[in-house]
């Protein structure tokens, strides 16, 4: 059994050597089902997909601030599709939100290709 707890730490640690400019303030993590998630997608996005995360970001400045909605589901499914370990998955899922949280996004083709760059700068330093 993963520990959610373990994960969160270990992943903010790496990133705060990364990322020195940068503090840590209030962190929320929610993990939940492929149906939780889909509803606050739908309620709060206005889109009715399933996806590994979701990110509210309440960040000031450099203060880092937010909360990470994470499904369980899609970690278990995506890790068995890519051939990694649930652990790994988890470890990315964190990261991509936290990621978020600092500035960087994924709507486009490059942004996407940087994002993904960036998780995996975190997930080599664990």
């Amino acid at each position: 059994m993963i520990d959610h707890v373990e994960v969160i730490a270990e992943v903010i640690e790496i990133i705060q050597k990364i990322y020195t400019d940068y503090r840590f303030g209030k962190l929320q993590v929610h993990w939940m089902s492929d149906d939780e998630l889909l509803e606050v997608n739908r309620t709060h996005l206005n889109h009715d997909y399933y996806t590994d995360i979701i990110t509210f970001d309440y960040s000031r400045r450099n203060r880092i601030s937010g909360e990470l909605f994470i499904s369980t589901d899609r970690i278990k499914d995506n890790a068995t599709t890519l051939g990694v370990s649930e652990l790994n998955e988890t470890r990315r899922v964190v990261a991509h939100g936290i990621l978020h949280l600092i500035g960087f996004g994924d709507k486009t083709e490059e942004e996407a290709a940087e994002m993904r760059a960036k998780e995996n700068e975190v997930l080599a330093n664990l």
